[in-house]
């Protein structure tokens, strides 16, 4: 399954603090009704991600019934973004 969507940067303080985009609703109903098939555990989803040009492997998050994709800080540097950015994202489901 392939997804692409747009979305702005968001900053999380937890306790180990990241960058995320949120998945948009429609495109969750989808990732929701594949999950029962990729997931490995706790509703997180294993992808391939794409901004621009920097593809990385990382895992969705459920959060507040959607999903939420963490933007690793090497994956900002690469891609000269920032807090409140509008980013289009791809994703590869279950890679």
């Amino acid at each position: 399954m392939h997804l692409e969507f747009s979305g702005e940067l968001w900053f999380w303080r937890g306790p180990a603090p990241w960058h995320f985009v949120t998945v948009p609703e429609e495109e969750c109903g989808e990732l929701a009704a594949t999950s029962s098939y990729v997931t490995y555990g706790w509703g997180m989803i294993p992808v391939t991600a794409r901004i621009g040009a920097t593809e990385w492997t990382t895992s969705l998050w459920p959060k507040d019934g959607r999903y939420i994709v963490p933007v690793k800080a090497w994956v900002r540097r690469a891609e000269g973004l920032e807090l409140g950015d509008v980013v289009t994202i791809g994703l590869d489901v279950g890679a």
